[in-house]
């Protein structure tokens, strides 16, 4: 395991479909480099990113102050 929150993603895509996912799971998680490989086949591309969640906003609570 690499954290408490940090997991790697792994896709299998058609080569010209990379950077769609890759700015797509960027907008949704905090990503590390993309390491891509070929298929064996190599008619495809094996992605694979380290991500973790983005902490969700904090919220807040507006105490009225002391009188």
């Amino acid at each position: 395991m690499i954290g408490p929150s940090t997991f790697e993603i792994r896709i299998i895509c058609p080569p010209g479909d990379e950077d769609r996912i890759t700015a797509a799971l960027a907008e949704a998680f905090t990503t590390g480099p993309v390491r891509a490989y070929p298929t064996r086949d190599r008619t495809r591309v094996r992605l694979y990113i380290t991500a973790t969640d983005r902490a969700p906003a904090p919220v807040l609570r507006l105490v009225p102050p002391d009188h």
